[in-house]
């Protein structure tokens, strides 16, 4: 099998690559460049039809898109280190966790990506007022997840998880786009920092 990549600062092809670094898995990558729209070509989209990276190809031709599910399928073949959780209530807390990044933190960044940086307004039609009306909402959710963090060396307490991966991943795309943690969020810069000293964070 083999991953269809996109280089940083693309955060969802980065979570699949730290996840494989995190359980030891080796994936061939086949670069697509954005910057070229290769990922909006006839033959691309014959893998993932909305056009986005990643995607994971087996060997069979079978394609799979979003980077959580090529990870969850990863997890299921290679079961050793789980990062989905390691008993029922953890899976459910990786769940829920993940889907907090990217309601609550992604969302936001998202549209501010979209609707703000003068990248994107070369290939979409931009709202710049709701654009910039995301920046606070950023700082607002990342204050959030601070509180949630105090006292916790990860998302789930002592457990390194997927849910960690995602996050790392969001924080970092923040910031490439202009969105930098606020000062007074403590707790979130020193998970930042623990996180990103991990050798799979340079995946």
């Amino acid at each position: 099998m083999k991953l269809y990549n996109s280089a940083m600062p693309a955060p969802n092809p980065r979570r699949v690559r730290i996840f494989a670094a995190e359980k030891g898995i080796s994936l061939p990558l086949e670069e697509v460049a954005l910057a070229k729209r290769e990922h909006k070509s006839d033959a691309f989209r014959g893998k993932n039809s909305l056009g986005q990276t990643p995607v994971l190809e087996l060997d069979d031709g079978t394609a799979i898109s979003e980077s959580v599910s090529i990870c969850r399928y990863l997890e299921e073949i290679h079961p050793e280190n789980p990062l989905f959780g390691r008993n029922a209530l953890e899976r459910a807390q990786v769940d829920m966790w993940i889907r907090r990044v990217e309601f609550v933190l992604m969302g936001p960044v998202g549209n501010f990506w979209r609707h703000a940086h003068p990248y994107t307004a070369k290939v979409v039609k931009q709202i710049p007022e709701f654009g910039e009306s995301n920046r606070e909402a950023t700082a607002a959710a990342m204050r959030w997840f601070d509180r949630e963090l105090e006292g916790r060396e990860f998302i789930l307490g002592g457990y390194f998880s997927a849910a960690d991966i995602m996050a790392l991943c969001v924080v970092d795309f923040a910031k490439f786009a202009g969105l930098d943690m606020p000062e007074d969020t403590p707790h979130l810069h020193a998970w930042h920092k623990r996180m990103s000293a991990r050798p799979s964070a340079a995946a």
